[in-house]
Parts: structure tokens; C-alpha cells; sequence
């Protein structure tokens, strides 16, 4: 090729690349990751539940909105990776998002999301009467609302009906478990290879436990109190089961030894409620979360929330926006296919559903005690805490790790964490 058609070529070249990069720049100049009558909806559900959502927004896009929603599920580590990034960038920002309730103050904190009192003016029924206390309040803060709840999640437990009538036949009489009648439950049922109660998702454990003996997991808001006695108590009990033989061992699937019928009491999330259905001949149900005490006042079940937001993007399409909270409002009202996903749904409309009122996880929100019950661990580094609890706790459980030196390292890293953020 000679000097003066390689220069030919290489102004070509440079003039498709040039006009390629504006096309890209124009595409994105919105901030918004959607089409001109698309809302993008990043939510954390991959797993089973994902499918009840995507049925949902496919029923939504059938009422032939002007908006119709993209319904993008992202891995829940990966989606709050990203959220911060797309933020920053102020480019293919998703124009409704769901994040866990805990992540909120934070995410306020960073002057990540747009409050929504302005849009939901136009929809009066989106109120605190029209929704589950729990999941209403976490989304209010410097008195503006930044969240509408979709669901309060919990974690209890499941029962095998028939090994509570043989070891356990009072247990359930007042519809609360307690720690006491579990481990005299284990040990008469030893002699048969039937275990009390497999050690399952720690996190949730070790708050539930934490809050009934009394512990908080932060002492004023800001710093976290992890390194306590109650906090090694907490973890003692569950290391104290496992060596007296009545949990699983350490590698043993929780899950699959309750469906096998091999476990008594098996704690976990209502929305496993459809795996625990796919067990053939196991007669089971659905009661609190096992409790120190046998006082309903002092229950503490573990929940959490999926709340919808709006992530902050300078150039937020106003009438899109107006869109979202169309889809926001309908939700409310049409929300019988996440109950069937195991979910509590926030929106009382779905409460009051003879469907849902059959449905096991509905007894959580029946009545004022249950729901009072439902404790949100709102502190704005929860985030924090939970990945250190994730890391701790089996290893705790099972003496893989010293309980005090777990603890302690578990503090000094989320106050490392906390003070890079300021």
C-alpha cells in the first residue's frame, strides 16, 4: 500500500470511529440505561423468586403502559458493585431499582437516591395505611420518602409435624419454639440418628439471637458493637448445640436433611417455602423463629425489605419517572405472585386476599403482636456487618474459629470500613 492511500484509509478510519464515539455519546447523553419508552428495573432476584417477578412485569407490560418495564435481574453482589459505579458515572443509570431496606440510610448518606415525595403526589393510595409498618417506615428519612416497600421478608422456621408430635408434642402450642424445648427435643431423638436443628444462615441467626438477649449491633448509630458478651453468648449457644451432636455437621445441607425428614426444626427464609414443597411426603409447617423466651412480647423474628428506589441521575426523565411510579402503584395492587414466591407482600391489599390468607408466612402479619415481631436491622452499615457475619459464622459455630478472636477481628473491620467511608 502506498503513502498516500494508507492516508486515505487511516482518515477513513478515523472519521467512522469519530462518528461511532458521538453516536455512543448521544445514545447515553440521557444518563438513563433504557430506551426512549423503556424503564430499566435492576432487582436482586436470581434465584426462584426471580420467575414470580418477571411474570409480574410481563403481566404489567400486557396493561399496555406508555412506559413498559425491562425486568433485569442482577446477582446481588454484582447489582450493588455496580449501582455506585453507574451513580458515579452518571451513565446507564437503571430508572427503578430494588435494594434491601438496610442499604437505604447509607445510600442517602451518599446522595445516591432521589427522594420521591414529588412524584407520588399524583398517587395518593401509595401511603404509610396502605402498608406493612415495617417495611412503610425504614423508608423515611430528614422527613422525605426515598423508598416504597415491595415486600418485609422474614426468617423463621419450618417444622416437621410428624417429629414434633414424637419428640416435641407441646413445643408448638403456643406457636413459639423456644431454645430449651429444642435441645430436650434433640436429645430424645439421638437414639433414632434424628437430629434437633441444622445450623443454617448465620447472619440472620446471630441477629435474631443477638436482639433477644438484649444486644444491639451498633451503640449510637454510627460505630458498631460486635465485640460484646452477648455477641460471644449468641454464638456460644449455636457452638454448644453443635458439640452436644443435636445439629448437623459441619458440610451437611441443611436443607436437605430437613426434607429428607432427618430434622426436626429446620430455620430459614419464607421464601424457601417452595424448595421445602418439593420434598415428597413431608408433612410440615410454619412457625416463628426459635426464641429464648416463650413471651410473644419478646419475639424476635429477623426481616428485611425490598424497597423500591430511585438511584440519582441528573438528567432523570420527569415524565419516565411519572411512568416508574405508575408501575410502583400497580405493583401495590397485584402483588398475589410474590406472596406466591414466599414473600410477605407490604401492599394490605394482598393481605386481604383469601389466597394469600391460606398461604403458611401470612400468620407473620396477622395480627399486631407478629408484626411488632418483625425487626428490620436498619443501621446504615449493616452492609458491613453482614458480610463480617457471613464470614464468622459457621466458622464460629462449628470451631473452626475462636468465638472472642472472631469477634474482635469482625469489630476492627467494619470500623476500618466505616472510617475509609468518611
Amino acid at each position: 500500500m502506498n503513502k498516500k492511500v494508507r492516508v486515505i484509509v487511516s482518515g477513513f478510519v478515523l472519521l467512522v470511529l469519530l462518528l461511532s464515539l458521538g453516536a455512543c455519546s448521544s445514545k447515553s447523553s440521557s444518563g438513563s440505561a433504557g430506551g426512549k419508552n423503556e424503564i430499566v428495573f435492576w432487582n436482586p432476584f436470581t434465584g426462584p423468586d426471580g420467575k414470580n417477578m418477571k411474570a409480574m412485569v410481563d403481566a404489567y407490560n400486557k396493561t399496555n403502559p406508555k412506559y413498559k418495564v425491562k425486568n433485569i435481574s442482577l446477582a446481588e453482589g454484582d447489582m450493588y458493585a455496580k449501582i455506585p459505579t453507574v451513580v458515579n458515572s452518571k451513565r446507564n443509570i437503571p430508572d427503578l431499582n430494588i435494594v434491601h431496606a438496610e442499604r437505604i440510610k447509607q445510600f442517602v448518606d451518599k446522595d445516591m437516591l432521589v427522594p420521591m415525595d414529588n412524584y407520588l403526589s399524583n398517587y395518593p393510595d401509595i401511603k404509610a395505611e396502605n402498608y406493612i409498618k415495617a417495611g412503610w417506615d425504614i423508608g423515611s428519612l430528614n422527613n422525605k420518602r426515598y423508598s416504597v416497600p415491595l415486600d418485609v421478608h422474614s426468617f423463621v422456621m419450618y417444622y416437621n409435624k410428624d417429629l414434633v408430635k414424637k419428640y416435641a408434642p407441646n413445643a408448638l402450642d403456643d406457636n413459639i419454639v423456644t431454645y430449651d424445648e429444642i435441645k430436650a427435643a434433640g436429645e430424645k431423638a439421638k437414639k433414632d440418628k434424628i437430629i434437633a436443628m441444622p445450623v443454617t444462615w448465620m447472619k440472620p441467626t446471630f441477629l435474631s439471637v443477638y436482639s433477644q438477649m438484649g444486644g444491639s449491633i451498633t451503640s449510637d448509630g454510627t460505630q458498631p458493637t460486635l465485640d460484646t458478651a452477648k455477641a460471644a453468648d449468641t454464638l456460644k449457644l449455636y457452638n454448644d448445640m453443635v458439640k452436644s451432636g443435636i445439629t448437623n455437621k459441619d458440610g451437611q445441607d441443611a436443607g436437605q436433611t430437613f426434607k429428607a425428614g432427618k430434622a426436626i426444626f429446620y430455620p430459614e427464609g419464607i421464601w424457601m417455602q417452595n424448595d421445602v414443597k418439593s420434598a415428597k411426603n413431608l408433612n410440615w409447617g410454619m412457625t416463628n423463629f426459635p426464641q429464648l423466651s416463650d413471651d410473644k412480647n419478646k419475639m424476635v423474628n429477623w426481616s428485611s425489605s425490598h424497597q423500591f428506589v430511585l438511584l440519582k441521575n441528573p438528567e432523570r426523565d420527569k415524565k419516565k419517572t411519572e411512568g416508574v411510579m405508575k408501575f410502583i402503584d400497580w405493583v401495590k395492587d397485584n402483588s398475589l405472585p410474590w406472596a406466591e414466591a414466599g414473600q410477605n407482600p407490604a401492599a394490605l391489599a394482598t393481605l386481604d386476599n383469601p389466597d394469600y390468607q391460606k398461604m403458611p408466612q401470612s400468620f407473620l402479619v396477622k395480627d399486631a403482636t407478629e408484626q411488632k415481631s418483625l425487626k428490620i436491622f436498619d443501621y446504615k452499615y449493616n452492609g458491613y456487618v453482614s458480610e463480617q457475619l457471613d464470614k464468622i459464622g459457621n466458622d464460629t459455630v462449628f470451631g473452626k474459629l475462636d468465638i472472642h478472636k472472631a469477634l474482635k477481628s469482625a469489630q476492627k473491620t467494619v470500623e476500618d470500613k466505616i472510617a475509609q467511608d468518611k
